[in-house]
């Protein structure tokens, strides 16, 4: 007889977003007059850019025709695709990078949760709290240990850095959940430590795209060293709509080694040969769109119209009298729960008094409890209407 990874008992019974759409679900066949706004799971509302819709039906048409037809690519990507990535999103920030280094995935959530394939569950893992639930799982499915890192307003939501030794860490800016921003002086602290412990740093940057301030880092390798100590991931999910296409990439540097000297580059090539057969050619095409000036003009575009809705629900939040934190350079609002409530029954309020679904604080770990997560996702129409069903109730 077959027995089951024992670590899968470890975990919370329901996934977290899993567990609010019952909710809500239940809730709405209870109350099928409901109009709900859904501003909790961060999924987007724009179509996609019509530059990646047009290369999509070209792709398609390609596969149409044998003399065109693609089956198999390359695990790690098609280099028409990785060479538009290290072209317009490294280089004009002075990284140098190689094809070698760069592996086209189906997005984030898969990398930064299957890295670990490559890493040893010996070793002691350091997540920021509150974080994006992947992070905590996975770890937890393999069997790893944990050090929670607090993440709270007088930290700024960067956490403080360690004073024990951790053999990896996870950090995410903008951030999921929180919104907040790294600034390079603070991300530059945390490589120090990195390099000092010769620990790697897993760094999910899915959502640069929305930082405001150029002075704020987009990439961790912009700060000296981090090629040595750090892994990259981003995504197309938030910025151009791929959440149902599914690309992203993942950036591995060859200069990153292991305690024990092996080279992690080489290990996820060998692992991505193994376990992953690439992201469709459809999809890359479509990715690769959006980096054409028409592609980039309508990025903007989505990222601007997400961005109002954000400020929008920061700035009615705080009105009513809530502390309100993000919003300024990412698409998440991280709001206090009013003074007596904890964030699921804060949630519960917001859905059963006004239909406006968002994501409780606590699902994201301890030092999430008092906050709810909002996102500037939906449309301007819905964030207009949530924030006034919002205010009666307060």
């Amino acid at each position: 007889m077959a027995y089951t990874n024992t670590n899968y008992q470890k975990l919370s019974q329901r996934y977290l977003f899993a567990e609010i759409a019952q909710q809500v679900n239940d809730y709405k066949a209870e109350h099928p007059e409901a109009q709900l706004i859904r501003l909790g799971i961060g999924d987007v509302t724009r179509p996609l850019p019509k530059a990646s819709i047009q290369a999509m039906h070209r792709a398609v048409d390609e596969c149409a025709d044998g003399k065109t037809f693609r089956g198999y690519g390359p695990e790690h990507g098609y280099d028409f695709l990785i060479d538009a990535i290290i072209q317009h999103d490294f280089l004009p920030r002075g990284i140098q990078l190689s094809r070698e280094e760069v592996f086209i995935s189906d997005g984030a959530k898969s990398d930064t949760g299957n890295i670990g394939d490559i890493l040893s569950t010996d070793n002691i893992v350091g997540i920021t709290d509150p974080v994006y639930p992947v992070y905590v799982d996975t770890n937890i499915m393999a069997g790893r240990q944990l050090r929670y890192i607090p993440c709270h307003a007088g930290n700024g939501f960067t956490g403080d850095i360690p004073q024990e030794h951790l053999d990896i860490i996870y950090l995410c800016y903008p951030n999921n959940p929180t919104g907040a921003v790294i600034t390079k002086e603070k991300l530059a602290q945390w490589v120090k430590y990195a390099r000092e412990n010769d620990a790697i740093i897993l760094y999910d940057s899915a959502y640069e795209a929305f930082i405001q301030d150029e002075a704020l880092p987009h990439s961790i390798y912009e700060i000296e060293g981090a090629k040595e100590c750090a892994i990259e991931f981003r995504s197309f999910s938030k910025t151009a709509g791929f959440t149902g296409i599914r690309c992203g990439y993942t950036i591995i540097p060859k200069e990153l080694t292991s305690a024990d000297g092996q080279s992690l580059n080489a290990l996820w090539n060998r692992r991505q040969c193994s376990k992953f057969n690439g992201a469709s050619y459809i999809s890359q095409r479509g990715a690769e769109a959006i980096y054409t000036p028409e592609g980039q003009q309508q990025v903007k575009d989505t990222i601007r119209y997400y961005m109002q809705n954000a400020h929008y629900i920061h700035d009615s939040l705080a009105r009513y009298g809530l502390t309100v934190y993000g919003g300024e350079h990412s698409p998440y609002i991280w709001v206090s729960t009013p003074e007596g409530e904890d964030s699921w029954s804060f949630f519960h309020r917001l859905l059963t008094q006004a239909n406006v679904v968002v994501t409780p604080g606590e699902g994201f770990g301890k030092h999430g409890e008092g906050f709810v997560r909002i996102t500037a996702f939906g449309t301007q129409e819905a964030s207009i209407e949530a924030m006034q069903r919002v205010k009666k109730i307060l």
